[in-house]
This record gives C-alpha cells, sequence and structure tokens, in this order.
C-alpha cells in the first residue's frame, strides 16, 4: 500500500501544511503555533493548569513547557485559586492577550479563507467524517484488531 492511500497520510499531510502556516505567522510576533494555541484556550478569568492539558488534548509534559516558556516571556502568569489555594490557576497578562489576539485573528481568517472556498455541504461531511474517525480512535476494539495483524 502507497503512503497516499492511507486515511493518515492525508490527515498528517494537511495538519503538517496547517502547523507550518500557524507556526510561521506566530513567528512573526515572536510565538510559535503551541503557544497561540495554548493563549486561546486560556479563559479570562484563569483557568486552572490541571484543566488546560485536557482542554487543549495536550500531555501535562508538552504543556509545562510550553508554559514555562510563556511565563518567561511575560505572556502568562501564575497564581493560587483564591478559593481552593492548591489550585493554580493561569492568567494572561497585557502582552499575552495581545498575542492572544493575533492568534485568534490568525484562526479566523484561515477558516474564513476556507470556508469561502470549499463548498459548506462538503465541509459538514468533513466535520462529520473526522469526528467518526476520532469516536473510532478511542475505541477500544481497534486495539485489539490491530493486535490481530
Amino acid at each position: 500500500m502507497k503512503p497516499e492511500d492511507t486515511l493518515d497520510f492525508h490527515i498528517r499531510w494537511a495538519w503538517s501544511r496547517i502547523s507550518r502556516m500557524y507556526n510561521h505567522e506566530a513567528a512573526k510576533e515572536g510565538g510559535t503555533m503551541s503557544v497561540g494555541y495554548t493563549l486561546l484556550n486560556i479563559d479570562r478569568e484563569g483557568t486552572p493548569s490541571t484543566k488546560l492539558g485536557p482542554k487543549m488534548g495536550m500531555e501535562s509534559r508538552s504543556l509545562t513547557r510550553t508554559l514555562k516558556s510563556m511565563e518567561a516571556a511575560g505572556l502568562i502568569v501564575r497564581r493560587p485559586d483564591p478559593i481552593d489555594r492548591r489550585m493554580v490557576r493561569v492568567f494572561l497578562t497585557e502582552k499575552g492577550f495581545v498575542l492572544r489576539e493575533h492568534s485568534k485573528n490568525v484562526v479566523i481568517c484561515f477558516n474564513k479563507y476556507i470556508q469561502e472556498r470549499i463548498d459548506p455541504e462538503k465541509l459538514d461531511v468533513f466535520f462529520e467524517v473526522i469526528a467518526q474517525i476520532n469516536n473510532l480512535c478511542e475505541d477500544d476494539q481497534l486495539f485489539s484488531k490491530l493486535d490481530e495483524h
């Protein structure tokens, strides 16, 4: 089987191009796609650091590195939760809000560009299929099938 005959090839190929484009845009502001994505997922009232990873689908190790670099760059601050002092909340700084707006605009622009060029019915089918692929990847039976091969 040729790589281009597999689903994962096309998903990875598209994501690689999207990721490269987002990183290129983020680099103009001194950031990365990962930083931009994290900024977009931090709520105005602060987000518990333990909730951020699951919210973004990231492992805690990767997120910890990203948060440390964001803190060093002055994009975020971490503060204890006023009610539950054991919990740490992540807040955007003024600089973080500015970069968040830039990240948001890049995402909106990309989505608008795609939506203007692809038929809405095709996009609906795409979202339906990609959701099904995601659900199937979470299916425990998938792994037993993989073990058979």
